[in-house]
Order: structure tokens, then C-alpha cells, then sequence
């Protein structure tokens, strides 16, 4: 299992772009079949799986395809709103964040 956190963003995309790949082939799908029935072009299939940047919305139209898409859930579950916040906010969702809170980022590779 890869650590993401210790990849740099480029490792992380060409990461993805191998899982995809494997995926693609382990259902026995070609590029062309995949592009097409993704509604994308064949040129746009071979540099994602090069590890090339593509738009997410590719991203969402090749994992529908490969019959992935509700894998996005496991990626990133709805965190739903909390109770405590639900409370302070008197039944309100929030809408905005106040920025008050800093963020402990690692080191990207910017």
C-alpha cells in the first residue's frame, strides 16, 4: 500500500494514472474502447496514463467507466455536519469557514 502523504504531487498523479492503467487492463478494456465510452479523446487516455495532468471531470467520466465511481465515497465520505457545530450554528449548516484555525501542511513540492 503506497503512503501518499510521503509522495510529491507529481508521484501521487502517476500513481493514480498506474492504478487506472491497471484497472483499465485487468477489465480487458483498450484505450480506444475506454476514450470512447468515456466520451474523451484516445491522446487524452494515453498521457493520463503516461502521468499526465487531466481535468477531474475526465478523471470522473473514465472511473464511471471502469464502473469505479463510487470509490470517490471511500476517497472522500461526505463528513456530513458535526453535532457541537450543528448546536453552535443553531441548526444552520455552515457556509463559510472563518479562517481563525492554521493548518498544518507538509512540505509540498511548490
Amino acid at each position: 500500500m503506497t503512503t501518499f502523504t510521503k509522495l510529491t504531487d507529481q508521484q501521487v498523479l502517476e500513481e493514480l494514472s498506474r492504478r487506472v492503467r491497471q484497472r483499465r487492463l485487468n477489465l480487458n478494456i483498450t484505450q480506444k474502447q475506454l476514450a470512447k465510452t468515456a466520451g474523451v479523446h484516445l491522446q487524452t487516455i494515453k498521457k493520463f496514463e503516461t502521468g499526465s495532468n487531466i481535468q477531474l471531470l475526465t478523471l470522473i467520466q473514465v472511473l464511471r467507466v471502469l464502473g469505479d465511481l463510487d470509490a470517490l465515497d471511500l476517497f472522500l465520505p461526505d463528513p456530513g455536519i458535526s453535532p457541537v457545530q450543528l448546536v453552535k450554528l443553531k441548526g444552520k449548516s455552515r457556509e463559510r469557514a472563518s479562517g481563525d484555525h492554521s493548518i498544518d501542511t507538509p512540505d509540498s513540492s511548490w
